[in-house]
């Protein structure tokens, strides 16, 4: 898609009161117009926050210039603050680069700045104390996020960890427990000002129930649920035939009318 063609469905979804948007991946920053497109997004009416999920790999690069450009905020996906198990986990001899992406989106001002720490058994269990130092340290948001899988293959079976436990710890430490709208996901604010979020998606209604998101796929399709791919409605196509406005927000209503829970 290009940078208007982006716009053009942002500003269709606008039309309907939807005021924020997030581009996530894949890996966004590959795309070498991702500071237009984040500008464009932003200058969008009715539009009022634009976000990123990345690796991080080129936000040394990108940061300042994504801030100009009108993003507020950006989550990095970090699982691990060990050189040895971020190559095993990513196949990407990188960490070096990822953390200082981190820092400059920290000085560039964009803010928050999550890290998003999926927790795998057998590899990273044994670094929530350390991510949540790190987050501390850097003035971060720490995210722990439950592995998903909507088939739950083998390789699901092998790393998914229950998080519990791991929330049992945070309850007991949080000075304050609040639980934010969206998927009903419960943040602690633990001593000495860090914040820690956990995302549980997987056998659970009320991740479901509580979910707000349209999503469009890279090839301009409007998908209804994280975990489904059956029943997608084509944006693209029709735009780039020349649809007029009132076209496109009949498509959008669709995608809206095929969305149900997916743990009903």
């Amino acid at each position: 898609m290009t940078p208007g063609e982006i716009q053009r469905i942002v500003k269709v979804a606008a039309s309907f009161g939807i005021n924020r948007v997030k581009l996530t991946g894949g890996e966004p920053l590959l795309r070498n117009d991702i500071v237009e497109i984040v500008q464009m997004i932003k200058e969008t009416p009715g539009i009022r926050e634009v976000s990123i999920t990345t690796n991080g790999l080129f936000l040394p690069k990108y940061a300042q210039a994504l801030r100009k450009a009108g993003l507020a905020r950006v989550n990095v996906s970090l699982d691990t603050l060990k050189p040895e198990r971020f190559t095993q986990i990513t196949c990407v001899d990188a960490l070096t680069e990822v953390v200082s992406g981190i820092k400059e989106a920290v000085r560039a001002g964009l803010s928050p700045v999550k890290i998003n720490m999926v927790l795998l058994k057998g590899i990273n269990e044994d670094e929530v104390m350390d991510m949540i130092r790190f987050a501390r340290v850097n003035g971060l948001i720490l995210q722990i996020i439950e592995l998903e899988s909507a088939d739950e293959d083998e390789a699901y079976e092998r790393h998914h960890v229950d998080l519990s436990k791991v929330e049992g710890y945070l309850k007991e430490a949080a000075e304050k427990v609040t639980v934010r709208q969206m998927h009903h996901r419960r943040k602690y604010r633990l001593p000495r000002g860090v914040e820690v979020e956990i995302v549980k998606p997987m056998h659970n209604t009320e991740f479901c129930q509580h979910c707000n998101r349209i999503r469009v796929t890279s090839d301009g399709k409007l998908k209804p649920c994280l975990f489904r791919s059956d029943n997608l409605v084509d944006f693209l196509g029709p735009l780039r035939k020349g649809a007029t406005d009132e076209t496109l927000k009949k498509l959008l209503l669709e995608a809206v009318e095929r969305r149900k829970p997916y743990f009903a």
